[in-house]
């Protein structure tokens, strides 16, 4: 049977890149620089003045106190490339309320991408579940916009492929990386993948979070409707499940910034705060 293809319609395609470039915009605001995003300098030290040096990078301060004219040094901050891991598998479409954890954690993805690209970060993605996407981090705005509206169109019947992906990916990051994987972490082996991938790079996880994932256990019986019928009926489930307390414990003593996103709660206000407090993004004046 061929798999079932679904356009995500809760917003529309206008109306969907208007909520991204918005979270994009309140992601921004009020930002000036980050070690892992950001534009402009940071002050590294003071030397001795030489001929030649600017004036206007005299620091008076030491300058008054030694009696000797003294330089301010500076360095650019680091820009990484930043990479978007999707999970685009079919457990990400769960959904006790109107909007699914994938909706938003491409409403996220964008904002995100658009707000790298705003601190001149190139920005590539990944699709984690079985699909083939794989874009290479560019400094292109049209793009993230394609891929953006191309993931919107949802397959049902996707599995999780996120620790096979960060394998094949690994290989290939030459430089730093920022990684910020957007998924339920259903697939309980991608801990030891996100792991071993942080202790080279920068890894950040989102991980999206149903209501309705609060009661379960990893089995039990489930109450459901057949999709093309609408038939009823009680099936018993059975998988190995990672509960969400050994997942945040896991990645905070590996030390990889991980944050719930709940699919039933405001998402602004957490994500500015999150990335805010590990100098993803640091608040200052323009």
């Amino acid at each position: 049977m061929h798999a079932f293809i679904e356009q995500l319609e809760t917003l529309d395609s206008r109306q969907f890149v208007i909520a991204v470039k918005r979270l994009a915009d309140s992601l921004s605001y009020g930002t000036d620089r980050s070690p892992f995003l950001g534009g402009g300098v940071e002050y590294v030290q003071s030397r001795p003045y030489q001929y030649g040096d600017p004036i206007r990078s005299i620091d008076w301060r030491i300058t008054a106190r030694t009696g000797r004219p003294h330089i301010k040094e500076f360095e650019s901050p680091k820009r990484l490339p930043c990479y978007l891991l999707i999970d685009t598998s079919a457990s990400m479409m769960i959904s006790s309320i109107r909007k699914t954890k994938y909706e938003l954690a491409l409403q996220i993805a964008g904002g995100l991408g658009l707000a790298c690209l705003d601190r001149v970060s190139p920005v590539g993605v990944l699709g984690v579940g079985e699909r083939d996407m794989h874009v290479r981090p560019s400094l292109a705005r049209d793009q993230i916009l394609q891929w953006l509206l191309q993931l919107r169109r949802h397959r049902y019947d996707e599995q999780t492929s996120l620790s096979a992906r960060i394998s094949e990916l690994f290989p290939t990051l030459l430089n730093r990386t920022l990684l910020i994987i957007l998924s339920d972490l259903h697939e309980s082996s991608a801990l030891a993948a996100i792991r071993q991938l942080n202790a080279m790079h920068e890894c950040v996880v989102l991980q999206m979070r149903d209501p309705a994932e609060d009661g379960l256990a990893g089995g039990g019986l489930v109450r459901a409707r057949e999709a093309e019928t609408g038939d009823a009926f009680v099936t018993r489930i059975s998988r190995p499940q990672v509960s969400l307390e050994e997942t945040t414990s896991s990645l905070r003593r590996s030390g990889v910034d991980h944050l719930i996103i709940r699919t039933d709660q405001p998402i602004v206000s957490p994500l500015r705060h999150f990335f805010s407090s590990r100098g993803i993004f640091t608040r200052g004046a323009r």
